[in-house]
């Protein structure tokens, strides 16, 4: 069957219906790729490397009958896995640039029968379109606060109620701090961090009003775009008060559950910043289940850190929220006729 070469529009609204093949190699595909797509490469990570080299030393056509050379073999494997992962042979494919790698699956799985849809200008096209996404302007409601406000609970409520939520954490797989990474699965990259940030943003029309929570330039090993960050220090913050016991148990729900090793790791990780009787203290408590003074022996150290945080960026607006010893519900609807107050310098519809 012909393959037919299709625009990225047409591409992600057709994915919804239609399994993505991605022909590039292992190391491509993890670097970044579109969500969804199953990766099966024409040229694995050595292969692609020993084309390259033929490439830059001896051109286009001896890269060709090499990459030929070294994939013949494998053309019935690669159809094999093609049937079993697409059994109703329908696909659409893309590789870097929508060029060699790509036709030649299109080729291949066309000759076994398969209807083949492959993306014009590649995988280079989707990433051009998330780069710009997540570095253009948005409208911002950011939550701060110290660590134990709940400001994760209070996003995930305000999603329920039908607002439009980015959660930066849990698209990094990384909760911001020493302990941040426990329990959680290997990041992104952060090439594909922007893939998974850009499809959040698809869904939220420009004009809507984002809550976000406030972060670091840096989330675990995943770095936020240079102007995303200034958008996000520049925005409207409300800033969450919270009883330290309430900071300290809800703390205490998340992470003192966790493997206890981990836990120990994570301290002596910040023996330098903690100062040595604090990280021994810590260590011991940590050990002996006393959960509630190793959490505040930490909270002093991430405390004063938020305070610098907070003085280093000063926005034009800057609210305070106590919400001791209130509910959900209740913190949803304050945080709501915050919202309604906040002054908008810009309309990004207009």
């Amino acid at each position: 069957m012909k393959e037919t070469l299709i625009e990225l529009e047409q591409f992600l609204e057709l994915r919804e219906f239609i399994p993505i093949l991605d022909a590039r190699s292992e190391g491509e595909f993890e670097q970044g790729h579109i969500p969804g797509a199953t990766n099966l490469p024409i040229l694995n990570n050595e292969e692609r490397k020993i084309v390259g080299t033929i490439y830059k030393q001896l051109g286009n056509q001896e890269a060709i009958l090499k990459g030929f050379e070294l994939v013949g073999p494998r053309f019935h494997a690669i159809i094999q896995d093609a049937l079993i992962l697409f059994p109703e042979k329908k696909i659409m494919t893309y590789c870097w640039r929508g060029g060699m790698r790509s036709e030649i699956m299109s080729w291949l799985l066309s000759m076994a029968g398969f209807q083949i849809l492959r993306l014009k200008g590649g995988y280079k096209t989707y990433r051009t379109l998330t780069y710009e996404t997540v570095r253009a302007k948005r409208d911002f409601i950011v939550l701060g606060g110290k660590t134990g406000v709940g400001k994760t609970v209070l996003l995930h409520g305000l999603k329920k109620m039908g607002e439009s939520v980015i959660d930066l954490e849990d698209l990094a797989k990384h909760k911001g701090s020493s302990f941040g990474g426990i329990g959680q699965p290997t990041q992104p990259s952060i090439e594909h961090f922007e893939n998974l940030l850009a499809e959040e943003f698809f869904k939220i029309p420009i004009s809507e009003k984002i809550w976000i929570e406030n972060e670091s330039r840096r989330i675990g090993k995943v770095n936020l775009a240079d102007e995303l960050y200034a958008n996000i220090i520049a925005s409207p913050l409300i800033e969450i008060i919270k009883s330290e016991p309430e900071r300290i148990s809800h703390i205490a729900e998340e992470y003192a559950v966790l493997p206890q090793n981990e836990l120990l790791e994570a301290v002596k990780r910040l023996q330098k910043k903690l100062g040595g009787k604090r990280t021994s203290e810590a260590l011991e408590d940590i050990i002996e289940h006393r959960h509630s003074s190793w959490i505040a022996n930490m909270l002093v150290y991430y405390d004063k850190t938020y305070g610098y945080e907070l003085d280093s960026h000063k926005r034009d607006q800057t609210f305070q929220l106590d919400l001791t010893n209130t509910d959900l519900e209740e913190s949803i609807q304050h945080l709501l006729a915050i919202k309604n107050n906040i002054q908008w310098k810009t309309q990004l519809s207009d």
